[in-house]
């Protein structure tokens, strides 16, 4: 599959042949959503922290005497049916939420992920971005370039979550050219995740020939 290498100009550069083992590999819904949910809850945070009946502070006497007061029997304020009692069954910090994905599958999923948006038109590839100065404009500069690419006219809009640029070893000028953009994240290849290549719209992949062999790596390891 050739795919065409695009300049900081939005001009026609080069073609490339990508290679079938990582973009063109068959949808597969279950291992995609098994991993993206996994991923999902390993990056849970588990801060919510309620009180059991027993942590609460209180409730040390009977609120009133068992009989003849006409009034439902209580024995502690601590109950959970009581405003300021402990909760039932509510989130607790203790609880582990991390979940077991194998190695394999999780390369897979990013590598079924990267094929299906291809195939769906939405993603780019572009020239390296060393050479960027570090200021924002220049970044911006070059978004709107890529706008003149045939289906990546709304590529530069400005809603969240709209770009994801992957490049092998962005330099600190290039991260600080990006970080002011809120409609743009970029990332080392090497982080590629599903998560992310599902979250972002577009996918911008600058100096191919690099980010694919690292790819590739990544996939020969997993065999």
């Amino acid at each position: 599959m050739q795919v065409t290498i695009y300049t900081h100009k939005g001009e026609e550069s080069r073609k490339i042949d990508l290679p079938d083992e990582i973009f063109n590999l068959e949808w597969n819904p279950d291992l995609v959503h098994q991993v993206f949910e996994s991923m999902r809850s390993n990056a849970r945070a588990n801060s919510a922290h309620t009180k059991d009946r027993s942590e609460v502070r209180g409730g040390g006497r009977k609120p009133w005497r068992q009989k003849g007061t006409g009034r439902a029997r209580h024995g502690s304020r601590r109950s959970p049916i009581w405003v300021g009692g402990g909760v039932t069954f509510g989130p607790r910090n203790e609880r582990n939420y991390s979940k077991k994905i194998n190695k394999k599958m999780r390369a897979k999923a990013l590598l079924t992920v990267l094929s299906q948006k291809l195939r769906d038109g939405q993603i780019l590839f572009i020239e390296e971005v060393s050479n960027l100065s570090g200021k924002t404009k220049d970044m911006l500069e070059l978004l709107t370039s890529l706008e003149k690419v045939s289906g990546f006219e709304t590529i530069n809009t400005k809603k969240h979550n709209n770009i994801f640029m992957l490049t092998p070893e962005p330099s600190e000028e290039v991260k600080r050219s990006a970080r002011n953009i809120y409609h743009l994240t970029l990332r080392d290849v090497r982080n590629a995740n599903t998560v992310d290549a599902l979250n972002y719209r577009y996918l911008i992949i600058a100096d191919p020939e690099k980010s694919i062999e690292f790819l590739q790596g990544k996939l020969q390891k997993q065999q």
